[in-house]
């Protein structure tokens, strides 16, 4: 039976249509396939700027995390907003040839407002707003955000003088407005018009399907243009405009690019060419060209006239953009890996025969498994596990969960009072708390304990500015006070790192769940109350 592939997207109209037109091409080619739309934050938080939100892939983490956990095949995206580089696991499989990539603006009554010194000018682009005030300085830019019929809305509900839209969109969704003119002095975002489809890089069938759908001359371009962005280390948070055409009778590559400054009062532009076949490096000639001149102090100028926040805290576990983005702007967050994790190989005979009960406390227990064996090599008759992401792990790779326990302790209680074969086998790290085991033990439970995983320390010294820590393990407590001090507030996702973090630190929290959300929920509460 063929696979039908679940295409994901986010859920507002524009989206939709070009999600639908990547299944209609699958469908041309004989796929079957169904939409699955998925909400995304850029879509929710509309009363900020994109660049005040402080993620990169504000509208593609939640795909991103809805492929990674199964949940949909493939993620259709405008590739303009996905970050340059592709989180782990993840897969560039097609981009469709680009429709037309220019920003055009939607006026209200007369043209007459370009003469006029104070005009005001809607967008929540960043890029847009530097741009147009470089070249109408004495203008008022305000923000907009929302999906393009929310944005054209707005503009005919307020007393602007026009709004800027991406031409793409408008297209797509059949929109015709009269008073309309082509900004083609302004760069475009770059990737801006094109559609890029992601799929997991292990699914070899979706991925061979939306192959068939890639665009070459798009593709050169747009990589281009990324790889512009990517090495002048921008996103969201600068000014960059870069576009790449094909020039098919001099077969040539031709270039321009602009790095502003987000007042608009500076701008660094750069215009290159190169052989089309030999056109490896002209991503990099150009970004080296604006770096050399005073592209990176540009950028500095910027960082530096920033807020800086009333409030730091420092997370022992790196987390997301989207994770981060939980948190209010008076927050700043730094993230380093506090434990690092290196996988054992498991030994055969540890599961050669059916092992009746399993015992599996983290995620990194069920990757140490799956990095010795493969899911058929698993006989377990029952698995037992902590946490809810654990469990649903678990599920997708290995087998189903016979219980899941919110906690080691809560799981020893049940095992002690439900296990009629007193034995188990629990693979665990080579540093974790005895207390599981040793309850076990003491209830008449024969314990195998298999190292599946090493957990080493690798602690960073932080900033003393820093008023509160994030902690995830008690292993990541004992890492973090080989070269830090205790007088901060300990945010800590769980009782049992709550346990430990009582040893040593006055001010202790504990999320309301053991998850990185509730424990950022935690901070945002406890510093904005």
């Amino acid at each position: 039976m063929q696979k039908i592939i679940r295409i994901g997207t986010r859920d507002s109209q524009l989206a939709l249509w070009q999600a639908n037109r990547v299944r209609e091409e699958l469908t041309e080619l004989g796929y079957e396939s169904v939409i699955v739309p998925i909400k995304s934050l850029g879509d929710i938080v509309l009363d900020k700027p994109l660049y005040e939100l402080g993620v990169v892939g504000v509208f593609t983490k939640n795909l991103d995390a809805a492929m990674l956990n199964g949940d949909i095949d493939i993620a259709v995206h405008s590739l303009k907003d996905v970050p340059t580089v592709l989180p782990e696991g993840i897969v560039k499989a097609a981009v469709l040839k680009r429709d037309d990539y220019s920003d055009v603006l939607l006026y209200k009554g007369s043209e007459e407002f370009f003469g006029q010194q104070n005009a005001v000018i809607a967008t929540g682009s960043l890029r847009r707003k530097a741009m147009w005030l470089n070249r109408y300085p004495t203008h008022t830019v305000v923000g907009l955000r929302g999906n393009v019929n929310t944005r054209l809305a707005k503009l005919d509900e307020s007393d602007w003088n026009g709004a800027v839209f991406a031409a793409a969109g408008l297209y797509r969704l059949g929109i015709k407005e009269e008073n309309k003119i082509s900004l083609s002095w302004m760069i475009p975002a770059p990737a801006q018009g094109a559609i890029m489809v992601t799929t997991l890089s292990k699914d070899d069938y979706s991925f061979d399907a939306c192959e068939q759908l890639n665009h070459k001359e798009t593709d050169i371009c747009t990589t281009i243009e990324r790889e512009f962005l990517h090495l002048l280390e921008g996103g969201c948070s600068a000014p960059i405009g870069a576009l790449a055409y094909i020039d098919a009778k001099a077969e040539e590559i031709n270039f321009k690019g602009v790095l502003l400054k987000k007042d608009g009062s500076k701008k660094i532009t750069v215009n290159k060419t190169a052989p089309l076949g030999r056109h490896r490096y002209l991503a990099k000639d150009c970004a080296d060209y604006v770096i050399n001149r005073g592209g990176k102090e540009l950028m500095a100028e910027d960082e530096e006239n920033s807020e800086a926040p009333l409030h730091n805290i420092y997370s022992t576990k790196k987390l997301s953009e989207f994770q981060k983005n939980i948190l209010s702007e008076t927050i700043g967050i730094k993230d380093s890996d506090f434990i690092k994790i290196r996988f054992n190989r498991i030994p055969p005979k540890e599961i050669r025969s059916e092992i009746e009960n399993v015992v599996i406390t983290s995620q990194n227990g069920v990757e140490a498994l799956l990095n010795s064996f493969t899911k058929d090599e698993m006989n377990f008759k029952n698995i037992y596990c902590v946490g809810r992401r654990t469990k649903k792990l678990i599920e997708n790779r290995i087998g189903k969960v016979t219980h899941v326990a919110k906690n080691a302790q809560k799981l020893g209680e049940y095992l002690a009072n439900r296990l009629e074969n007193r034995k188990v086998t629990y693979f665990c790290s080579s540093l974790r708390l005895d207390s599981l085991p040793t309850f076990l033990r003491n209830e008449g439970i024969i314990v195998n304990e298999v190292e599946a995983y090493k957990t080493m320390f690798s602690s960073e010294k932080i900033n003393d500015q820093v008023s509160g820590v994030l902690f995830y393990s008690p292993s990541g407590i004992e890492s973090y006070l080989e070269e830090n001090s205790t007088d901060k507030v300990a945010f800590c996702i769980g009782e049992t790192t709550a346990l430990e973090a009582r040893k040593h630190f006055k001010n202790v929290k504990v999320a309301n769940m053991p998850s990185a959300e509730s424990l950022l929920e935690l901070v945002k509460i406890y510093y904005n109350s």
